[in-house]
C-alpha cells in the first residue's frame, strides 16, 4: 500500500495550510524520455499534492503583479490603426436604421444573469481572459489571478480565490506555488467523471527560463468542500525558455490535451505546443505524465497558430480508440479559404506510438475548404460608444471551444471564429462552421457555415463561443459593439430544424453595456458558452463588459438561456472525406 507524507521539499513552507497528501511530488522537470527527430517526449508533471480542505478555509494570498500585458502575436501584421470614427449623428443614421429594420428575433430572453468577478475581485488585470463552465451544481468562473464558485442561482459560495492561495500546496519548486501565477486561468466540468478543473499558467519573469501551467483537479464534483489535487506542467522542458501562451485544454476520453503558443520574447514566436495529459491518472489522484510534441513554425503550422483541441459534453463518447481533433486559423495572406485541422493519438503505455499530425513535420492531416475570409488580427480595432479607444479582435486565431458531438453515429465538429467585411473598415462577423467528422477524418467542406450579422445591422461582433445542445440547437455568446451602443454581451442561434447555415432563431441580448473603455485596447482575451450537464439543453455563457466608462474597471456576466424542446435533430448529409493518412493503430 502507497505511503502518504508531508512532501515538505515540494510543498514548501504553506503557513496556516491543510494537511497535503504528496505522492511522487518530483521537483523541476527534464524530458525523460524522447524519440528520433519529430517523436513525443514525454514530462512528468510535479505531483500530485493532493488536499481535503474547504476553499473557503484557504489562507488569503495576494495576486501577483502582471508581467506581461502585451498581447503575444504568432504572425504579426502591420497596424494601420482603427478605423476612422465619426462621432456625428450624421454618421451614427445608417446604423440606427440598421437597429429598426433588424430581422425579428426568435432567440428566447435569459433565464438568469448575474455578476461573475470584478476588476477589483480579479487582480485588477485587463483583460480579464473570462472562462467558466457549469456542473450538475455550481457554476465555476475564472479570470485573470482569481476565480469563484456560484450555486445555479447566482449566489457566490466561494471566492474570489486568488491563484496563488489555490496552488500554494504545491510549494516553491515551481512559479505555481511560489506566489507566481500570471494569466491565462481555464476552467472545465469533467462529466464523465464528475471532476473539475482549473489550470492558469506562472513564471517569475519574461523573457525567461520558468515557464509552467498549474492544474487542479477536484477530488470530488464538489468544488468548495471536496478537495483538490495539484500538479505543475513545465510548458516545454526541451527549451526551458519558451513561454506557453494562450493555452487551451480539450477533454477526450483518453487525455486532457493542451495546446499553447510558444515565445521566447515578445516578438519570437516558436511554434505549438501540444500535450496530451494522462485524464485517468489525474482524475484518481496519481503521478502523471504527458505527451508532447512542438510543432515548428517554418515546416508543420505553416501560418496557423493557437489551435484549440475538441470537448464534448452532449451526445455519446467518441468510438472507443477516436484520435482528438485540433482546429486552428490560418494566417497567409490577408484572404483565407481553409481551416487546418489535425488528429492526435496518444499511447501513454508505449509513447513513441503517438502521432500528430502528418509525418515528422506534423503538418496538418487535412486543409478544410471553406467560404472565403478576412481574418482581421491587428488590423484594426472595434469602434466604441463615447471613445477613439478600440478594441482588439483576436480575430487572427479559433476560438474556444471546439465542440464534438456524436448523434448517433454521426460526428461532428462545430468552431467559430471573428471575421472582418473589409479592412479596415469593417464591420467584424462571426464565422461559424459544423464539419462532419463521422469516422474520424476530417471532411472536405463543412455541412454548414456562416457569416453572422444579425441581417447586416452594422454592429460589431467578436469575441465568440459555440455550443450546441442535447437536441443540436447551436447557440454562440459573443461581444458587441459600435460607435451606437457601448461593448454588450448578446447571443444568436438556431434550432437543428432551421435551414442550412443560418443562425434563423436571431439574436439576444444577455446585458447591455453601461459605458465603454476608455485606456488600452485588450479584451477578452475569450469568452465561454457551455451546456448544463444536468439536462443536456441549457446554455451557459460568460464575458465581460463595463457597468460604466472607465479606464479599466470591468464586469463579468453569467448568463443561462434554453430553446424551447423539440424533437432529435435531423442526421447530418454525409460530406466528402479525403483519404486519411494512415496512423498506427491504437493498440
Amino acid at each position: 500500500m502507497a505511503s502518504f507524507f508531508i512532501a515538505l521539499g515540494s510543498v514548501g513552507l504553506y503557513l496556516g495550510a491543510p494537511k497535503a497528501e504528496a505522492q511522487s511530488a518530483p521537483g523541476p522537470t527534464t524530458v525523460t524520455a524522447s524519440s528520433p527527430s519529430g517523436g513525443p517526449d514525454v514530462v512528468p508533471l510535479v505531483g500530485p499534492v493532493c488536499v481535503n480542505t474547504d476553499l473557503r478555509d484557504l489562507p488569503y494570498i495576494p495576486p501577483t503583479p502582471q508581467i506581461l500585458n502585451q498581447r503575444l502575436i504568432p504572425y504579426p501584421r502591420v497596424k494601420t490603426g482603427a478605423p476612422s470614427i465619426d462621432t456625428s449623428r450624421f454618421a451614427q443614421l445608417p446604423t440606427w436604421i440598421m437597429e429598426i429594420l433588424r430581422p425579428v428575433s426568435m432567440m428566447p430572453p435569459p433565464l438568469l444573469t448575474f455578476e461573475g468577478t470584478s476588476f477589483a475581485e480579479g487582480g485588477m488585470e485587463v483583460p480579464p481572459d473570462t472562462d467558466g463552465d457549469v456542473g450538475p451544481n455550481h457554476y465555476v468562473q475564472a479570470v485573470n489571478q482569481a476565480f469563484k464558485v456560484f450555486d445555479k442561482n447566482g449566489n457566490t459560495l466561494s471566492g474570489p480565490t486568488t491563484f496563488n492561495s489555490f496552488f500554494a500546496p504545491l510549494g516553491n519548486s515551481t512559479p505555481c506555488g511560489a506566489n507566481e501565477n500570471q494569466s491565462d486561468p481555464i476552467v472545465f466540468y469533467d462529466q464523465i467523471a464528475d471532476r473539475w478543473v482549473i489550470t492558469n499558467l506562472a513564471f517569475p519573469r519574461f523573457p525567461g527560463s520558468s515557464f509552467w501551467e498549474c492544474i487542479g483537479v477536484s477530488r470530488t464534483g464538489d468544488p468548495v468542500a471536496g478537495g483538490w489535487c495539484f500538479y505543475a506542467l513545465q510548458h516545454d522542458p526541451a527549451h526551458p525558455n519558451r513561454l506557453g501562451d494562450y493555452p487551451k485544454f480539450g477533454l477526450w476520453p483518453d487525455a486532457y490535451y493542451l495546446t499553447m503558443n510558444e515565445f521566447t520574447d515578445r516578438t519570437t514566436f516558436n511554434g505549438v505546443r501540444v500535450y496530451a495529459l494522462d485524464r485517468a491518472s489525474m482524475i484518481g489522484g496519481g503521478p502523471t505524465n504527458a505527451v508532447g510534441f512542438t510543432i515548428d513554425t517554418l515546416t508543420g503550422l505553416g501560418c496557423a497558430a493557437s489551435l484549440v483541441p475538441a470537448s464534448f459534453r452532449t451526445g455519446a463518447l467518441p468510438p472507443v480508440g477516436r484520435q482528438q481533433f485540433l482546429l486552428a486559423v490560418g494566417r497567409c495572406g490577408i484572404v483565407q479559404s481553409d481551416v487546418p485541422g489535425w488528429l492526435f493519438h496518444v499511447d501513454f503505455i508505449n509513447p513513441n506510438n503517438s502521432t500528430l499530425g502528418i509525418g515528422s513535420d506534423h503538418s496538418p492531416n487535412a486543409h478544410i475548404t471553406v467560404n472565403e475570409f478576412v481574418s482581421p488580427g491587428m488590423d484594426f480595432e472595434v469602434p466604441q460608444l463615447g471613445t477613439e479607444q478600440g478594441l482588439d479582435t483576436l480575430g487572427d486565431r479559433m476560438m474556444t471551444p471546439v465542440v464534438y458531438q456524436n448523434r448517433n453515429g454521426a460526428e461532428s465538429l462545430w468552431a467559430d471564429h471573428t471575421i472582418i467585411v473589409t479592412l479596415p473598415n469593417g464591420p467584424t462577423l462571426i464565422r461559424w462552421y459544423q464539419f462532419d467528422v463521422t469516422g474520424g477524418n476530417f471532411p472536405l467542406e463543412p455541412v454548414q457555415q456562416q457569416d453572422w450579422s444579425n441581417g447586416n445591422d452594422a454592429l460589431w461582433r467578436w469575441m465568440p463561443s459555440i455550443a450546441v445542445d442535447e437536441n443540436g440547437n447551436t447557440a454562440i455568446g459573443y461581444s458587441t459593439s459600435s460607435t451606437t451602443i457601448f461593448p454588450s454581451i448578446r447571443y444568436a442561434g438556431r434550432l437543428a430544424t432551421d435551414p442550412l447555415g443560418n443562425l434563423s432563431q436571431g439574436e439576444a441580448i444577455m446585458t447591455n453595456g453601461g459605458g465603454s473603455q476608455t485606456r488600452g485596447s485588450r479584451w477578452g482575451d475569450y469568452t465561454m458558452t457551455t451546456i448544463d450537464p444536468s439536462d443536456g439543453m441549457s446554455f451557459w455563457h460568460t464575458n465581460e463588459y463595463y457597468m460604466t466608462t472607465s479606464d479599466r474597471n470591468w464586469s463579468t456576466r453569467v448568463g443561462r438561456f434554453q430553446f424551447p424542446a423539440v424533437g432529435p435533430r435531423p442526421t447530418p448529409t454525409p460530406r466528402p472525406h479525403p483519404t486519411e493518412t494512415p496512423h498506427p493503430s491504437p493498440p
